[in-house]
């Protein structure tokens, strides 16, 4: 949750320092841009961003603290293809920087292009893990499928 008052920038410095941690403005431009804030949104107040927008400087949030983990629910949920494509690319590049990342979604096809792995969990057990480069097409569908009727 963010304060629609404040800034991105503010948004991002002032969660920070709840952490202890001091960013000056261009510490903080840096971690919206590398989360994939654009940096004409990042001066402006937090009160018109779209659903993912706010996620975005969610996961600068994450990255300016040094967070070792990522727990993301539904993250792509309300979100239109273009905004879910970029909120992949920021969840992508935080994992590339170092940050593990676990997405809980029933979006199969976000998952598939935002994971390196996925898993597939039916009545508390993990009954489906693979790396999604080694996924056969429609196979994360059909087991989702056929997982879902039992």
């Amino acid at each position: 949750m963010l304060y629609p008052e404040l800034t991105a920038v503010e948004n991002l410095r002032y969660f920070a320092l709840l952490g202890d941690l001091r960013l000056t403005k261009t510490e903080a431009r840096h971690a919206l841009t590398q989360a994939g804030v654009p940096e004409e949104a990042q001066s402006r107040r937090t009160v018109g961003f779209s659903k993912g927008m706010r996620q975005k400087v969610g996961i600068a949030i994450a990255l300016a603290r040094r967070a070792a983990l990522l727990l993301l629910d539904e993250p792509s949920s309300g979100l239109d293809p273009t905004a879910a494509e970029a909120l992949s690319v920021a969840i992508r590049q935080a994992a590339e920087s170092g940050l593990a990342v676990l997405m809980v979604t029933h979006d199969l096809p976000h998952a598939r292009t935002t994971a390196d792995r996925v898993g597939m969990l039916a009545g508390g057990r993990l009954v489906f893990e693979r790396a999604t480069d080694t996924l056969d097409p429609g196979e994360l569908e059909a087991s989702y499928a056929g997982h879902a009727r039992t």
